[in-house]
């Protein structure tokens, strides 16, 4: 089961690093170069989106099973939003990648959380005995 666990962990990790990583980039494309916002300092809605996601870097970066839970909380406000650019017609196709993205990292982050804690809870019972 150990085994097992340690698989769903390392492809879980791995989803969520790409996911994670990708939405930033989507973000910088999105925002700075493909639809940049039609205001003078177009790096502010960036930052808006960016900054409450770059937060949660050290945590993603070091693998800690709780701050991938309270990162599937702030991802909610980021689905409204590409719920939302996805119904407009001139962003429809950034949205439509955006929901892929948040949804594949929400589930990753869900899941490796609890596998990651399930598998520490493993190891520990493993060595006790």
């Amino acid at each position: 089961m150990s085994n097992a666990l340690a698989t769903k962990t390392s492809i879980s990790r791995a989803l969520v690093l790409i996911s994670y990583f990708g939405l930033l980039a989507l973000f910088t494309l999105w925002y700075l170069w493909l639809a940049p916002a039609s205001s003078e300092h177009p790096w502010v809605i960036w930052l808006v989106h960016v900054l409450p996601l770059g937060a949660f870097a050290p945590v993603v970066v070091k693998g800690a099973p709780r701050g991938h839970a309270w990162l599937c909380f702030v991802l909610l406000l980021y689905f409204l939003e590409a719920v939302i650019a996805a119904m407009v017609p001139t962003t429809r196709w950034l949205g439509l990648i955006d929901c892929l993205l948040l949804v594949t990292l929400f589930t990753s982050a869900m899941l490796f959380a609890r596998w990651r804690s399930q598998l520490t809870r493993a190891r520990q019972a493993e060595a006790q005995a």
